[in-house]
């Protein structure tokens, strides 16, 4: 059995930040509809909370440099604020 690790660390409201042992990701929105911006791409969620039901798309693909540079910004802000 593989070793697995995942830590999401809330950076602000509605604003979290997701780390595993292979990349970092940031998740953009509320209960109910958010956005992943990942290394592999982008994927949007939006469900209906409480009920189960949701419905998930992927858009494959590098991010590109501007959410590479979100990512960072991220991770700097909740550096500073853990100072």
């Amino acid at each position: 059995m593989p070793l697995r690790f995942q830590r999401r660390t809330k950076v602000s409201p509605g604003i979290s930040l997701n780390l595993n042992k292979q990349s970092v990701s940031a998740s953009f929105g509320r209960r109910g509809a958010h956005l992943t911006v990942g290394p592999k791409g982008r994927r949007i969620t939006v469900g209906l909370p409480g009920t189960g039901l949701y419905y998930t798309t992927y858009q494959k693909g590098k991010p590109g440099i501007f959410l590479f540079l979100v990512i960072v910004g991220i991770v700097l802000l909740a550096a500073i604020l853990r100072l």
